[in-house]
């Protein structure tokens, strides 16, 4: 049997939390050997999967984007080409890609304490199609560390309800994780089914061939109008060099964003009234606010719906789209019938009603033998597992841009776990304190044993 190939750290994923370790970890640990595994044919993640008309980002790419690496494009809402443009720019400059392993799908991960180190099983594809099959070997690696960085949902399949008389219907359904690349809508009626980030991405962008969009929701979400450009980043950027003007730029959004945020918590009716009143000044007074744009919960219970440059609202206002709150009663030849009674005819359903979550890449654990179930683990610094050794996942903040806290993770990873034979210690383990276990906080302490290999 053929040895499997070691090194210090293993990660998982080749998004942007997987590329930002990848950096990390050689600027802050450039003695560590690491590999990234992706199990698909490129790297991006889900800039790279979805390809739904409009693809943009929902967070400002001044705190999206990477805290080494200046985004310098003059739109900083950005497109999902511009934005995979952008990471394979970092990968380059950064000779990261030597160390991608594409077409690598792992599919579970074994740690020894004998051995102080995880034994990783993928399946390699050799062949075209995706997530395995016949013509898929099977690999493993060992690592000392194993940094997950596969996001939180499925790439398998999106999430779609069980819609009543969906059989019926004789056009097109469509979810946008499965977008098909020969999808003609151009003069078609197209009913959009959801209200989140999305759908008021598709809206907009479909409607500007379509017949006429329908946006169909349940219930409303807090939708915010931003400029898709970043004006004093702009000119800050004539004036200064790029990572100054990045830096000062990236500053000023988060604070901006924590701002809002702790705003929401002290003063939600506030904020609440700012937010529908921007609503109503793009669509007018006479337009029901109250019932398609008014949540029935406080703003950043639910995270925020950003469209850039109000135009899911110039859509609405040309006519060429609408929302509809209401329930659907079953689809039927023709389009979909709702509980009030009201049809909404449709040559094509896009079915725009989420992801399938799933805990660190439907990957299966074993410590010593034991399956890990994750939702009985207690989590360490929101990275990190109790009971489960040498393992940390990447994972955003809810309420501001993902890589603000996926750097901060990645950082860590590359500083705090340094070559055994420097502190002594080849196993990291998060433990619960007896005193946390009569708590809800999750919290814990990490434990270590003294280096018995020198992996």
């Amino acid at each position: 049997m053929t040895t499997p190939e070691h090194f210090d750290v293993v990660v998982v994923g080749a998004g942007i939390s997987g590329i930002g370790a990848a950096y990390h970890l050689q600027t802050l640990s450039p003695d560590r050997s690491f590999v990234m595994l992706e199990g698909r044919d490129d790297l991006g993640g889900t800039w790279d999967l979805f390809r739904y008309p409009g693809v943009r980002s929902d967070s400002d790419m001044h705190t999206l984007g990477y805290s080494f690496k200046p985004w310098k494009a003059e739109r900083c809402i950005a497109d999902g080409p511009s934005i995979l443009e952008y990471l394979n720019e970092t990968v380059d400059e950064n000779n990261i890609r030597p160390h991608i392993r594409f077409r690598t799908l792992v599919e579970r991960a074994d740690w020894s304490s004998e051995d102080a180190r995880w034994t990783v099983t993928a399946r390699r594809r050799t062949g075209a199609e995706e997530g395995g099959g016949d013509d898929a070997e099977v690999i493993t690696y060992t690592c000392s560390f194993l940094f997950m960085c596969s996001g939180y949902y499925s790439y398998k399949a999106g999430h779609t309800p069980e819609f009543p008389g969906r059989d019926r219907f004789g056009g097109t359904v469509v979810h946008p994780q499965q977008w098909p690349d020969d999808l003609d809508y151009a003069g078609k009626r197209v009913v959009i089914i959801g209200s989140g980030a999305t759908a008021v991405t598709l809206v907009p962008s479909m409607a500007a061939t379509a017949e006429h969009v329908t946006m169909l929701q349940r219930s409303p979400t807090y939708v915010v109008s931003r400029p898709a450009k970043d004006a004093l980043a702009n000119a800050m950027r004539k004036v200064l060099p790029d990572q100054l003007a990045y830096n000062l730029t990236r500053w000023k959004n988060s604070r901006l964003q924590e701002f809002v945020y702790r705003k929401t918590r002290t003063d939600p009716d506030k904020v609440k009234a700012r937010l529908l009143g921007m609503v109503r000044a793009e669509l007018g007074e006479d337009y029901d606010v109250e019932t398609h744009f008014t949540p029935s919960y406080n703003p950043w219970d639910q995270r925020l719906c950003l469209i850039p440059d109000s135009d899911l609202f110039k859509a609405i206002r040309s006519g060429a789209a609408e929302v509809v709150t209401d329930h659907i009663e079953t689809f039927t030849e023709t389009g979909i019938e709702l509980v009030s009674g009201r049809e909404l005819p449709a040559d094509v359903i896009v079915t725009a009603t989420g992801l399938e979550l799933v805990t660190l890449g439907e990957v299966d654990f074993t410590v010593d033998g034991e399956q890990v179930n994750f939702s009985d683990t207690w989590t360490y610094k929101g990275l990190a597992y109790s009971d489960v050794p040498n393992l940390v996942s990447s994972f955003g903040y809810i309420n501001a841009s993902w890589t603000l806290r996926a750097d901060l993770t990645c950082a860590y990873v590359s500083t705090a776990q340094p070559p055994s034979d420097e502190v002594g210690t080849d196993i990291a383990t998060p433990r619960l304190r007896p005193s946390d276990a009569d708590t809800s906080a999750r919290r814990g302490s990490t434990t270590s044993r003294p280096a018995t290999s020198s992996g």
